[in-house]
């Protein structure tokens, strides 16, 4: 079946608010297995959102408005939806009882136009929301599916999860089911030309890709009788993208954060980390120590933001400094040793680099990061060159450096086994 997503609110195109909404009702319906070829935007415009609707239901089954459903007299999903679908609308005791129980247990005024939101279609299913005043409407005629949703965040997603899914699963009986295989290390368009094939091949199961920052989540979605059945059909998939990625898949686990699996390796192989941090500020063992148990393998975290705490917490030879400044790959392999030393840490990571907007030159540009990785002896340094605003360069620096911390514990572990030291 095919939806057609129409978010309500001119907040939206005035860009006052990020459309959460959207990228989450996106997602759910593709695990559903529906088909989403437009999705659209409209503001609170009786004439405007009336043309929306009748085009989405000239090429969709499905038609989910997100927004408009309020009390004020520019809330106008519900009566348009009504009238573009050919229902009246009537007053709903059912719902007015429990506009009235919410309004009153949280000592809010009642006014007049709280009763607008108890007018719902006549011969449509209402959908009680648990945590607002608006409740939901599904509507059906002719092979349609209109569904309404409040436009709140916080109302919209609970809704959805625990009465919108049930009933959108149960217009194309069947199990769905989903695996995550997340993987570092390889940018997203590179991910994508990798399975390609998989791709375009694709029917049951599904692929999907999601970017994050410094990884690709590959969503394999089966739909089948039962459980069991769409776990059979996800497994081979599954097996190939780990045939294709390999090491770079750092989990299948969909609760598995990066820094999670880190952890876990650390613990496998009975290992210490510590942090010595510049631009990043203190983000990577944020980010570390954000992981419950992480106390058990993190020992130590330095912030060094000044050239003088470089030297003096973590041994930075001032002549090292001098000559090659604090962004270089020398004074980062020194950040990194120094942490080892100090600390007696098996792991050490160090970031130092230029987060902008200021401070950048020709020869070193804003966004010239240099993270170290120190692992029982051996280091290495790497070079990086993000693109973005401040906030952006130091989320990808943290990134970066979980992702080299991984891999080079993968490395000493690999080489412990075979024993190449």
């Amino acid at each position: 079946m095919v939806v057609e997503l129409i978010s309500v609110g001119t907040e939206i195109l005035l860009g006052n608010i990020v459309n959460t909404n959207a990228a989450y009702l996106s997602e759910r319906c593709a695990e559903l297995g529906l088909s989403m070829y437009y999705q659209g935007v409209v503001g609170d415009n009786a004439e405007r959102l009336r043309d929306m609707i009748e085009t989405a239901k000239s090429r969709a089954d499905i038609i989910i408005l997100g927004g408009g459903l309020g009390p004020t007299k520019d809330d106008l999903t519900k009566e348009i939806a009504a009238e573009a679908m050919g229902f009246q609308l009537v007053e709903d005791e059912h719902t007015k009882q429990r506009i009235r129980d919410y309004l009153e247990t949280r000592g809010f005024e009642i006014t007049e136009n709280n009763w607008k939101q108890a007018l719902v279609p006549e011969g449509g299913i209402v959908v009680d929301n648990e945590n607002g005043t608006a409740p939901g409407i599904i509507m059906e005629k002719e092979g349609k599916h209109v569904i309404l949703l409040p436009g709140p965040p916080n109302e919209l997603k609970p809704m959805f999860e625990n009465q919108i899914y049930p009933y959108l699963n149960a217009l194309e009986p069947g199990i769905i089911y989903s695996k995550t295989v997340k993987v570092c290390g390889v940018g997203e368009s590179k991910a994508e030309t990798m399975i390609s094939d998989l791709i375009d091949a694709q029917t049951n199961p599904t692929i999907a890709t999601y970017a994050k920052t410094g990884e690709v989540h590959l969503r394999v979605t089966a739909k089948a009788e039962d459980e069991k059945e769409a776990k059979k059909l996800v497994k081979p998939m599954v097996k190939e993208l780990k045939n294709r990625f390999g090491n770079h898949i750092y989990t299948t686990d969909t609760d598995i954060t990066l820094e999670k699996s880190i952890i876990d390796l650390l613990k496998a192989n009975e290992l210490t980390v510590s942090t010595v941090e510049s631009c990043t500020g203190g983000m990577l063992s944020a980010r570390i120590t954000d992981v419950p148990g992480a106390s058990e393998v993190f020992k130590s975290g330095y912030v060094t933001y000044s050239n003088k705490s470089k030297r003096k917490l973590v041994g930075v030879k001032k002549s090292t400094l001098d000559k090659h400044g604090a962004v270089s790959s020398n004074v980062a392999k020194e950040m990194a040793n120094g942490a080892a030393m100090f600390t007696k840490a098996d792991v050490t990571v160090s970031i130092t680099g230029i987060a902008g907007p200021d401070g950048g030159s020709e020869e070193k540009p804003v966004g010239l990061v240099y993270i170290a990785c120190h692992v029982c002896g051996n280091t290495v340094v790497k070079e990086y060159h993000f693109k973005g605003n401040r906030s952006k360069i130091r989320e990808a620096t943290v990134s970066a450096a979980l992702i080299l911390m991984r891999e080079c514990i993968l490395e000493h572990c690999s080489n412990v086994m075979f024993g190449n030291h």
